[in-house]
């Protein structure tokens, strides 16, 4: 429903010609008075402008449609003359028509167009539409679109003629602390000559880089926790297969791969097979069969490979090297070599605004919880359970195990197996914030000996303070420095640290930790 003030009037042809032609600035000036008072017909009017529709003459305007000319005033078909020109738009042209029709919308019954068209407007400020914010706001019930209005009145008034006007409207603006604000202060502040404003647009735009610096510290520290979630998934099956067992598994990454594709076929699944109204569940479906095929694949692999090569770990970094590219061209084989599309559900769409410079997404947010669960079902298994008792007293002291009748190969391959699981996960985890394709894990296998070593081999404790230490560290640096030099600052880091500390954050401790 179109924005109609009180005293709507039907478009006039002086209207139209006015719209149509002569210098831009009285264009714009005779399309903010028609707007005010606009009708239907000066509604598709504007619209046939802004979509290049219309021709005119000394004496006519002809809106053009399927090829034939009508009267913007009457709708009556008319005969376009062949000296008829186009109607030209440059780019401040094109700006008011969308403000316009951003006033022509206000009126709508729909909250979400409502709330763009007052964005529209907060975008192309003009002291002219001033009349038709005011009414909007006069019959305005939703509090963030009248809180919006407000900002778009202010934004209006910054422009005007009268000093105490334009004082008033840089506080106002200095209230809403936000990068939109903060560029249209800037921009009035290059053409202001008023000693007296100058001084309050300063301090209002003071005011925001205060905010928004808190902003910028907020996004920072969310990603690296963010990143440090990705890394401590990435490492945690690790912190078994390398941190508990010593097997330097090359192909870990591999096994995040297949996490994430056997995601993407749950998603093919839901699609194919189940109503619409379901898809959003597949994630929820997904992460237990990640978890299970990875699982499967590294029992098979502990089987058949690496139980043949513990105590000799560069036979078994070769081993796994190999697999690992034979994993890669069995995935291109059945897939392709091409990425693949994994939706997120409809639930982790979007995000959490904390600021106006800080909108938290829900996918991350989803999967800094599901880090944390994963962590904590890790440490009751591996602390808690009958199985955990026997992958630690296999891990402390092998013979002594087995002498008390622990199935030391059986427990290899559950230890084994888990890992590998937690690394399906991981997979799982990741194809909703990136791309899948066979190179996945290639991305994070380094960082995740990284941080299994620099956290201390076998400390899961080590682990978590390790990812969320390099996360949130990496994202600091790269916010002054760059993606580049903050990935080489974090490398020098670690070096210089497994220096000074070779045993990692958490030393493990008893004779095992001696010998």
């Amino acid at each position: 429903m179109l924005f109609m003030a009180s005293a709507a009037h039907a478009l006039t042809a002086d209207e139209a010609r006015a719209i149509a032609s002569g210098d831009t600035e009285a264009r714009i000036a005779a399309l903010d008075k028609a707007v005010l008072t606009a009708d239907e017909k000066t509604a598709a009017f504007i619209q046939a402008m802004a979509d290049d529709a219309v021709k005119f003459t000394e004496a006519k305007v002809f809106v053009i449609k399927d090829d034939k000319g009508y009267d913007p005033v009457t709708g009556a078909e008319l005969k376009v003359p062949e000296t008829a020109e186009d109607v030209v738009n440059n780019n401040m042209m094109r700006g008011a028509f969308d403000a316009a029709q951003a006033v022509l919308q206000l009126g709508s019954k729909d909250d979400k167009v409502r709330a763009e068209a007052a964005q529209g407007l907060l975008k192309e400020p003009n002291e002219s539409r001033l009349p038709a914010v005011e009414k909007a706001l006069a019959a305005e019930t939703n509090p963030a679109i009248k809180a919006q209005l407000e900002l778009v009145r202010a934004a209006s008034t910054l422009n005007s003629a009268d000093p105490a006007r334009r004082i008033v409207a840089a506080q106002a603006l200095a209230e809403r602390k936000s990068p939109d604000t903060k560029l249209l202060l800037n921009q009035r502040l290059a053409d202001e000559t008023d000693a007296g404003v100058k001084s309050a647009i300063a301090a209002s735009i003071a005011s925001i880089d205060g905010a928004l610096v808190w902003g910028d510290r907020i996004n920072a520290v969310f990603s690296g926790i963010s990143l440090g979630s990705v890394l401590l998934l990435a490492a945690l099956g690790l912190a078994i297969t390398y941190g508990l067992m010593g097997v330097i598994n090359m192909a870990h990454g591999e096994l995040m791969m297949i996490g994430a594709y056997a995601t993407y076929v749950m998603q093919g699944l839901f699609q194919k097979y189940l109503p619409e109204s379901a898809f959003g569940f597949y994630l929820v479906a997904a992460i237990p069969v990640s978890f299970l095929v990875s699982a499967l694949v590294g029992a098979v692999l502990e089987r058949g490979v690496i139980r043949f090569l513990y105590g000799r770990p560069l036979e078994t970094l070769l081993a796994t090297w190999g697999i690992s590219l034979m994993l890669q061209q069995l995935v291109r084989t059945l897939f392709g070599a091409q990425n693949v599309g994994v939706e997120n559900p409809g639930w982790m769409s979007g995000g959490f605004s904390m600021l106006s410079n800080v909108t938290l997404p829900w996918n991350r947010i989803c999967i800094v919880i599901f880090a944390g669960l994963v962590l904590l079902a890790m440490g009751w298994l591996i602390g808690r359970t009958r199985l955990g008792l026997f992958v630690r007293g296999v891990t402390q002291n092998r013979p002594i195990a087995s002498c008390m009748g622990v199935n030391t190969a059986r427990i290899d391959t559950y230890a084994f197996a888990l890992g590998s699981g937690i690394a399906g996960l991981a997979g799982c985890a990741l194809s909703q914030i990136g791309n899948v394709g066979p190179d996945l894990g290639q991305s994070y296998i380094v960082d995740s000996f990284m941080v299994v070593v620099m956290g201390g081999v076998g400390q899961l404790a080590g682990t978590v303070y390790a990812a969320m230490g390099l996360g949130i560290l990496n994202k600091f640096i790269e916010g002054w420095a760059g993606a580049v030099l903050a990935k080489i600052a974090v490398l020098v880091f670690i070096i210089i640290f497994i220096q000074k500390r070779p045993q990692g954050i958490f030393a493990m401790k008893g004779r095992s930790a001696e010998a």
